[in-house]
C-alpha cells in the first residue's frame, strides 16, 4: 500500500513514511493511492467482529504485512487497548426515541482521541525500536489531542513529546491532564492565544524541511494519516451496531452523525464509505461553521475570529482534513485540490468548484449547533435517560432531536460520542446538570504541575526551535 500527497506534488510513501511525516513535503496531506473496496461477504464477516477486531482488519489492508506483520500487529493493538476501561473498548449506548451515543471515550484521558494515538504510539515504538532511533513529536491541541499523545507516549525512552496548549481556552481538567504529566520526556507549554494561533509557530517549524529532517521531528495531530486510519473502524463499528440486518441486498443505510472541529473523524468516514461502507454522513459543528458553511454553499473560508463555544475542543477555524475529503471526492484530483489549497492559505477565502461543491452535498449533511442547543440537549438527554452527553456530543445529538422532532420516518441513526460529560463539568453546570466526576480526575486538582508559558510578545516559533535542539543536544549527549 503506497501513499500520496494531496497536492501531487512529493514522492509516494509507505505506511512508515506517511505515519512519521505528518504533513506531505509539498504541504499536502497523505492518501492511499488506492482503496480497497470492500465487497458485501466481507461487510457481513466483519459484522461479527469486534471493535478491536475490526482496527487490526483495517490496519492490515493499509499497512501490509512486509512493513508490520499480521501477528506483530496484533500483539501492538492488542497493547494499545488494554488499559481502555471499558471491556468493549468502544460501547453503545441505545437510548430513549432511537438515540444511538456511540461512546469513543473509554480510554485514560476520557476522549475518543485515546483510540487513535495508543495505535499510533504502538506502531510508533515498532519502528522506531527497530531502526535504533529517536524522535521528537510536536503537538497543537485545542483540548483533547495533548492529553491523549501524552498519555500514548509518556515515560518512552525513544520519543519526546512537546506539546502547544491554548492557555484558558480549553477545561481545567484538560488542562490538568496535560500539565500533571511530570515525566522526562514530556514538556508542555501553555500558549496566550487560541489553538488557530499555536498552529502557527508549529506549521513555521515544520515548514523548515532541514531543521525537520536534522532533529527527527514528527506531529502526531489530526493529520497524521495513522490517526484518520483508526477512526474508520468507529464508522464501520457503528454501522454494524444500529444496520437492521445485513441479510438484505443492497445492504441497509446507517446515518452516522459526526461532530467535528478539525475533520478527522468526517475524512475516516467519507473514506469508509468510498470503501463501500453504506452509511450516510452528517457532520455537526459548533458556532465556528467553516465546514457547514463549505458543504451548504461552497464557501470555505475564515470567520474573523474563533467564537468561544461550550464545545471548546471543536473551536476551530482551520479543518486541515477537509483536504482529504476535497481530494477524494475530486477524484483524486491533485492539481485541483493544490490550487484550492494555496489559494485559501493565501487569502483565507476561497470557494469550492461547482462540481466539487455537489459532490460534498451529495455526499454530507451539516448542521451548526448554537451553545443554547447543546445545553437544551444536555438537559433532555438527562430528563430522557439520565444519560450525561459532554457538550461535544450534544452538539450530534441535537442533530438527531431536530430530525425526531419532525416525526418523519428516518433512517437508523448512530451519533458518535467523542469525550465523556466527566471531562466537561463547567458545561453540565451550565445545563443546570450536576457534574459526575471519577475519582482518577478528582485526583488531578492535587498532582505536582509542570507548564512552560509563552506569553504574547515572546517569539514562540524561536522558543520551539531552541527547546527542540535542546532535546536533540541531550539525546546525543545520551547516546
Amino acid at each position: 500500500m503506497w501513499y500520496i500527497s494531496t497536492r501531487g506534488m512529493a514522492p509516494r510513501v509507505d505506511f512508515e513514511g506517511a505515519l512519521f511525516s505528518g504533513y506531505a513535503p509539498d504541504g499536502g496531506l497523505f492518501m492511499p493511492e488506492e482503496l480497497p473496496q470492500l465487497g458485501i461477504e466481507t461487510l457481513r464477516h466483519w459484522s461479527t467482529l469486534s471493535y478491536p477486531s475490526l482496527v487490526k482488519e483495517l490496519c492490515t489492508l493499509f499497512i501490509g504485512p512486509e512493513l508490520i506483520p499480521r501477528d506483530v500487529l496484533n500483539v501492538l493493538i492488542d497493547q494499545a487497548f488494554c488499559r481502555f476501561r471499558h471491556r468493549e473498548v468502544v460501547h453503545l449506548s441505545r437510548l430513549r426515541n432511537g438515540l444511538n451515543v456511540l461512546e469513543l471515550w473509554h480510554g485514560a484521558t476520557y476522549a475518543f482521541k485515546d483510540l487513535s494515538l495508543c495505535c499510533t504510539a504502538q506502531f510508533l515504538q515498532y519502528f522506531l525500536e527497530k531502526e535504533k532511533k529517536h524522535v521528537t513529536v510536536v503537538v497543537g491541541t485545542s483540548g483533547d489531542t495533548g492529553s491523549a499523545a501524552i498519555e500514548s507516549v509518556q515515560g518512552t525512552k525513544n520519543v519526546d513529546i512537546i506539546v502547544l496548549l491554548p492557555q484558558g481556552h480549553c477545561t481545567k481538567i484538560q488542562e490538568l491532564q496535560m500539565t500533571t504529566v511530570v515525566r522526562e520526556n514530556v514538556h508542555v507549554f501553555g500558549v496566550e492565544g487560541n489553538s488557530d494561533e499555536l498552529d502557527e509557530p508549529i506549521k513555521a517549524v515544520f515548514a523548515d524541511v532541514a531543521f525537520v529532517k536534522k532533529h527527527n521531528l514528527m506531529s502526531l495531530n489530526s493529520i497524521n494519516w495513522s490517526r484518520v486510519l483508526v477512526q474508520m473502524a468507529h464508522h464501520f463499528f457503528a454501522y454494524f451496531q444500529c444496520a437492521p440486518s445485513l441479510d438484505t441486498y443492497p445492504l441497509p443505510p446507517v446515518e452516522v452523525v459526526v461532530p467535528t472541529g478539525a475533520a478527522g473523524n468526517l475524512a475516516a468516514g467519507c473514506i469508509a464509505r468510498k470503501m463501500g461502507l453504506p452509511i450516510r454522513l452528517v457532520v455537526a459543528v459548533n458556532r465556528n461553521d467553516i465546514i457547514h458553511r463549505t458543504v451548504q454553499r461552497g464557501d470555505f473560508s475564515l470567520s474573523k475570529a474563533v467564537e468561544p463555544t461550550l464545545a471548546s475542543a471543536m473551536d476551530i477555524q482551520v479543518p486541515y482534513n477537509m483536504e482529504r475529503i476535497f481530494w477524494l471526492l475530486s477524484g483524486s484530483d491533485s492539481q485541483g485540490t493544490r490550487a484550492l489549497m494555496e489559494q485559501f492559505e493565501r487569502t483565507q477565502s476561497t470557494s469550492l468548484p461547482k462540481e466539487l461543491h455537489s459532490k460534498l452535498s451529495g455526499a454530507v449533511t451539516s448542521e451548526s449547533v448554537s451553545d443554547e442547543a447543546i445545553t437544551q440537549t444536555m438537559v433532555r438527554c438527562w430528563e430522557e435517560n439520565q444519560y450525561l452527553l459532554c457538550p461535544h456530543s450534544a452538539v450530534a445529538v441535537s442533530y438527531h432531536y431536530q430530525q425526531t422532532n419532525k416525526q418523519q420516518p428516518s433512517l437508523p441513526r448512530c451519533c458518535l460520542a467523542p469525550a465523556s460529560a466527566a471531562k466537561f463539568p463547567e458545561a453540565v453546570l451550565a445545563a443546570g446538570l450536576a457534574p459526575e466526576t471519577p475519582a482518577d480526575i478528582l485526583a488531578l486538582e492535587f498532582k505536582e504541575t509542570r507548564c512552560t508559558p509563552m506569553r504574547k510578545g515572546d517569539d514562540w516559533t524561536l522558543m520551539l526551535r531552541n527547546t527542540i535542539e535542546g532535546l536533540s543536544w541531550q539525546q546525543r549527549a545520551q547516546s
